[in-house]
């Protein structure tokens, strides 16, 4: 999947070589570590000052931003809701990707997925922050990328709902052979995942798995 050598980065991150290569990775570290940079930098939203981050053997400075984007979906910390419908939120990722829209039962399974239990065609002006973090969830679902990059996907939620989201979107993960690879603050998330850590501080990467 990845492969990073020689990665330098404004002072942020000095990560000489890391290879991030199982179905679930799992990136903990404390604040202000890199975590989020380096997440970013998978993505191309940052752009190495030194070094290569290779997807599936090759350089992503090679690949076309918007091809990358369709293959590796990045959702952030702050969910970003646009204006309209449930419905209209859902569909708007598959047409940022230029992907035919979903069907409606096709959405409301995937509501169901994330426990969002709300109409397609209700609005989005009253979510709570953790309906929000859901709905983003579900919209990242529905875009059916090969990987995906998660930045604290829970942190808005409470733990019972925390528990439940991750437990479901790792699973839709695995039964469609896809790729997550997810930031986490949560001892109790992290805990779920031992054999997939990657332990990032101060830039510099302190722990990884081993094939």
């Amino acid at each position: 999947m990845f492969e990073i050598k020689g990665l330098k980065f404004k002072g942020i991150l000095d990560i000489q070589y890391l290879q991030i290569n199982k179905p679930i990775s799992c990136i903990i570290g404390p604040s202000g570590s890199g975590k989020t940079t380096l997440l970013r930098m998978l993505n191309s939203l940052n752009i190495p000052d030194e070094g290569r981050i290779l997807y599936n053997g090759q350089d992503i400075s090679k690949i076309d931003t918007v091809k990358l984007r369709r293959k590796v979906v990045m959702l952030g910390q702050n969910p970003i809701i646009y204006s309209g419908s449930i419905e209209d939120n859902l569909q708007i990722g598959l047409e940022f990707s230029k992907k035919l829209p979903a069907s409606k039962s096709t959405l409301i399974e995937t509501l169901k997925r994330v426990e969002l239990n709300k109409e397609l065609s209700e609005g989005c002006a009253n979510l709570s922050g953790g309906e929000r973090q859901r709905l983003c969830l579900a919209r990242v679902m529905l875009m059916d990328a090969d990987t995906y990059l998660l930045d604290e996907p829970s942190a808005a939620l409470d733990k019972v709902t925390e528990e439940f989201i991750i437990d479901n979107f790792s699973r839709f993960v695995l039964e469609n052979k896809k790729e997550l690879i997810m930031i986490t603050h949560s001892e109790h998330i992290a805990q779920k995942f031992l054999e997939s850590i990657i332990r990032i501080e101060n830039g510099k990467v302190t722990e990884a798995y081993h094939e």
